[in-house]
């Protein structure tokens, strides 16, 4: 009988692997969002955030061996492009205000910018499939572990 290595690896579980797959769909629509118009790159979104939401949240918890592994790939310049591309294609529906508890003033509003969020959004899903994809335990765990924290 052969022996599965991965059979008892809680990196390659199933939330886990739906996880990398919704977040590859993410970052894969956002760097090919050239040709789509507003409201197509906005009905995505609308449809995706909340899977990704529902996704991030059913991880499981891991404990890294290995931190010394953990590695950022996505660059400035990608996140630029994304970023740029998106508030391009929002033009005036961009800007938003919102509340934020954290500022100094947590009742006076803030303009805010849906492209920079969509593009933060990006960058943290960027690194995780890129990370997982280096197909090492350590790499995976890292990955996994980072994720986890942000939902």
């Amino acid at each position: 009988m052969h022996d599965d290595p991965y059979l008892n690896d809680i990196t390659v579980s199933k939330p886990i692997l739906e996880m990398v797959t919704v977040a590859n769909e993410f970052c894969y629509y956002l760097e090919n969002a050239e040709e789509k118009s507003k409201n197509g790159i906005l009905e995505f979104v609308n449809r995706i955030l909340p899977l990704l939401y529902l996704k991030g949240s059913l991880l499981p918890d891991i404990e890294v061996e290995n931190p010394d592994a953990n590695e950022k790939f996505a660059t400035e310049e990608q996140w630029e492009r994304v970023f740029l591309l998106l508030r391009e294609k929002f033009g005036k529906q961009d800007e938003f205000w919102t509340i934020d508890p954290l500022y100094i003033n947590d009742t006076e509003p803030l303009k805010a910018s849906l492209a920079e969020n969509i593009a933060d959004i990006y960058q943290d899903m960027k690194d995780l499939i890129m990370l997982y994809q280096k197909n090492t335990f350590d790499a995976r765990q890292n990955a996994v572990a980072d994720i986890k924290l942000l939902f």
